[in-house]
């Protein structure tokens, strides 16, 4: 299977319904949307293209652009829009034959690369127009369907290879086919070159559920499309709940809304609890994934988010900030910096195993097998076999020798009354190797005291895992899929 047969399963499930993709009287039905990207295949196989590069917001024009590189049989590259020059170059660089969908203001970057180059308004119209019959391009199984270039956070972007059959892997293994029910709709808010955006209009579909995008995305503007298109279901990732939950001059209200997906990022334990008291006919699903794992591979599903918080036991109620558990077809272990085991409870790096990982890179030999892949995130399984994640192993302070996770004591932090958001960095110390700093921002309308938030930080953790400094800040840089810019925090605080 390919992506081309989930496509073709979304029109022959379909049955004549509503649009699969954009609002309610303005979108493309399924067959609608297979008809315009063989159309966009065709333009592709003419131009001799390579790949199919994105360089625009979310849209119609992604979906379609999706599947007509599949259809093709060309990868497909959505590109981060908010990368600096010299790294778009680099990447459009990478791909010297592609064809090129970008927003306008990147046509003089782009022309020099590229051997076609529209707009997505005008490659929505390349997809209308009659060309002749052309031989198809079956892909197989094992070709690349995807590239999609890592955050680039800590360093240069490298390029994860999704093959056909791992993206088809996860599908599959996780959404029932055409269980969606008419009416339900879904808010694909985050950008395109994330891969929650790729596994979301592949499960969507393959459900038979429509897909409408916000982007750029405000709480104001969110909260109205879910109410103007009576939005069922939806994914955000924190920055963007947190935002929603903190504006006080909204109307909250989201009588449609039934599941609320959030990933991408760790989640501050009092923003979803204040989220679950405020929807409680909403479902939430934490969802852990990676882009060389194709998505999700952990879920802490609706019924283990109200368990928890209905929890007395401290062990039960901690549930509530876990990623849950694996997803059919994925194992997980956890294992020591030697590569061996760990029993239950014990922290160590997570290692995953399943047909829906890839764990390969654009310019590395490809005969990688498929066995475990290193994560290199940091979590423990408790007993039940649901997984905490605790951070990077990248961002791991040493402080004297010792090896100390920011993710301990930032979840410390963001239990104190009164923070909104934290992180913990290590910075160069001439005795030490590395200190502990922190930054945190305050709720609205409230004055933050660093000395109390150490002696909080003390009175949990030992003296050695006390911040050295906690300073104030109005807010951390992110990135738009709401992951901590931590090389930007480490460099404000030495200079």
């Amino acid at each position: 299977m390919n992506l081309t047969t989930l496509l073709d399963m979304a029109v022959d499930g379909s049955h004549g319904r509503g649009a699969a993709i954009g609002g309610t009287g303005n979108g493309l039905t399924a067959a609608e949307l297979r008809a315009a990207a063989r159309h966009g295949a065709a333009a592709l196989v003419r131009s001799e293209a390579s790949a199919l590069l994105y360089l625009a917001t979310n849209g119609t024009a992604f979906p379609v652009a999706l599947f007509s590189a599949a259809i093709a049989g060309v990868p497909f590259v959505p590109v981060n829009y908010r990368l600096g020059e010299s790294q778009l170059k680099a990447l459009l660089a990478n791909h010297s034959r592609a064809y090129v969908v970008a927003d306008e203001q990147y046509t003089p970057m782009v022309a020099p690369f590229a051997v076609a180059h529209r707009t997505p308004v005008a490659w929505l119209a390349e997809t209308t127009k009659p060309v002749p019959a052309l031989p198809p391009r079956e892909p197989e199984p094992e070709d690349t369907a995807v590239i999609i270039y890592t955050s680039g956070t800590t360093s240069a972007p490298k390029g994860v290879l999704l093959r056909h059959d791992n993206l088809v892997s996860y599908v599959i293994g996780t959404v029932e086919f055409g269980s969606a029910e008419p009416e339900d709709a879904t808010l694909l808010c985050v950008p395109p070159y994330h891969i929650a955006a790729v596994s979301n209009v592949l499960s969507n579909l393959y459900a038979g559920r429509r897909i409408t995008f916000l982007d750029p995305f405000s709480p104001s503007a969110w909260l109205d499309l879910v109410r103007a298109e009576n939005v069922t279901h939806a994914m955000v990732v924190p920055t963007m709940l947190a935002r929603i939950m903190a504006d006080d001059g909204v109307e909250r209200s989201v009588p449609s809304l039934r599941t609320l997906a959030y990933g991408g990022a760790a989640m501050p334990p009092r923003m979803i609890e204040r989220a679950l008291n405020e929807w409680p006919h909403v479902g939430f699903v934490n969802a852990y994934g990676l882009t060389e794992t194709s998505s999700t591979v952990a879920l802490l599903g609706p019924d283990d988010h109200r368990a928890a918080l209905a929890a007395t036991d401290s062990a039960d109620r901690a549930r509530l900030h876990s990623a849950g558990k694996p997803v059919p077809g994925v194992e997980i272990e956890i294992r020591d910096a030697n590569g061996a085991g760990v029993p239950a409870g014990t922290p160590g790096r997570i290692w995953i195993r399943g047909a829906q990982v890839s764990g390969r890179y654009a310019g590395t030999r490809a005969d990688r097998d498929d066995s475990w892949f290193d994560t290199r995130d940091l979590g423990r399984l408790d007993l039940e076999g649901f997984l905490f994640v605790e951070g990077r192993a990248d961002d791991t302070i040493i402080r004297g020798a010792e090896n100390i996770a920011p993710a301990e004591i930032e979840d410390v932090l963001l239990r104190q009354d009164g923070v909104a958001d934290a992180v913990v960095v290590g910075v160069p110390d001439e005795e030490w190797g590395q200190r502990i700093e922190a930054v945190v921002t305050p709720e609205r309308g409230v004055d933050l005291d660093p000395g109390l938030l150490r002696a909080a930080v003390r009175a949990t953790l030992r003296g050695s895992k006390t911040p050295d400094r906690i300073i104030v800040w109005e807010e951390l840089p992110r990135t738009a899929t709401g992951k901590v810019r931590r090389p930007d925090v480490v460099a404000a605080l030495t200079r």
